[in-house]
């Protein structure tokens, strides 16, 4: 065993073995787990190390302490950690996003710079699952304007598959890239980063004018119901409700009888409570804060029942056009 002959990978065996089983188990607590298994499996080989060879392996460390002096850190993590511990856990949240965005998926930052009907216009022949999943890593209101552009015939299942994305693989991204390399020039990313989901297509959806929206909804809605209504309780709750103003929140009351707003207001916050009871007459709002003290356990899933059906009536008054509702953010009325 000679210096000339040892790799990177047997000098650090050799030094840690020299060193300690102590001093090597710090050093590997600073070590991946894959390093830790390189490293590891290469000191299992070790039966002896020479006296020149122990001479030299110290003698080639203090020299590379010389030379590298200075602070060594994980840049990345660093950064966001640095970002994390932000104060503001929305602003630090969409800080974070945006720094991912820039180091795990570099190859659709593109996408981002570019107009929406002329990514509409790049995507529209791609498959609907390529489709949503280039709009899942795009900002909310991008996303939203680009689904806006597609052709009416796709918006509903690319909606709908954005819904179910979780997680991509780097070989999806790069499957993706190579389909569209050669019109924006992307370049592999390489981490897998979370996209997709619920939370995405209501963003998107929220964003959407023209009340394309509820198209949309209405068509996903014909062949899995069930994502459509997890969408639409998303989308608006009965919470939201108290961004309306009284003229408004007056008319969806007619439609609603005491006894199921007296259900739906069981697990209503205080605030959303006083709202509802300064939209109507003194004598109703007193009989259903009498009904509310007296009544026994509910089920949490009646009462979100009931408040969902309130929610829809809401909606329906909205598609009339006699009114407005704010987003699932609880957004004040224009």
């Amino acid at each position: 065993m000679g210096l000339e002959t040892l790799t990177g990978l047997n000098r650090v065996a050799v030094l840690l073995i020299c060193l300690g089983e102590e001093a090597a188990a710090k050093i590997f607590q600073e070590l991946s787990d894959e390093e830790v298994r390189q490293v590891a499996r290469t000191m299992s080989t070790i039966n002896h190390i020479p006296a020149d060879v122990k001479e030299k392996v110290f003698a080639h460390f203090r020299d590379a302490q010389t030379r590298f002096a200075g602070l060594f850190v994980k840049g990345e993590d660093f950064a966001k950690n640095a970002i994390s511990a932000t104060p503001g856990e929305q602003r630090a949240n969409f800080l974070l996003d945006q720094f991912l965005s820039g180091t795990e998926t570099k190859s659709l930052e593109t996408i981002a710079l570019m107009a929406p009907r002329m990514v509409a216009g790049l995507l529209e022949q791609e498959h609907p699952q390529t489709i949503a999943l280039v709009l899942s890593t795009q900002h909310i209101e991008h996303a939203a304007e680009i689904l806006t552009s597609l052709p009416e015939s796709i918006r509903s299942d690319v909606a709908y598959r954005i819904s179910k994305i979780e997680k991509v693989a780097p070989e999806v991204i790069n499957r993706i890239e190579d389909a569209l390399h050669r019109e924006i020039g992307l370049v592999s990313g390489r981490a897998h980063k979370k996209v997709g989901g619920l939370d995405a297509v209501v963003g998107i959806l929220n964003h959407m004018k023209n009340n394309l929206d509820a198209e949309i909804l209405d068509e996903m809605e014909q062949h899995d119901p069930e994502m459509a209504e997890e969408i639409r309780k998303k989308m608006f709750t009965f919470e939201n409700l108290i961004a309306l103003d009284g003229r408004s929140l007056q008319m969806i009351l007619r439609e609603v009888n005491n006894d199921s707003l007296t259900l739906a207001l069981k697990t209503a916050s205080e605030q959303m409570k006083e709202k509802i009871f300064a939209n109507m007459s003194s004598r109703a709002a007193d009989m259903i804060r009498d009904d509310l003290e007296a009544m026994g356990p509910v089920r949490l899933s009646e009462v979100e029942l009931m408040q969902q059906s309130i929610v829809k009536i809401a909606m329906k008054l909205e598609e009339e056009g006699k009114l407005v509702l704010g987003t699932g953010g609880g957004d004040e009325l224009v």
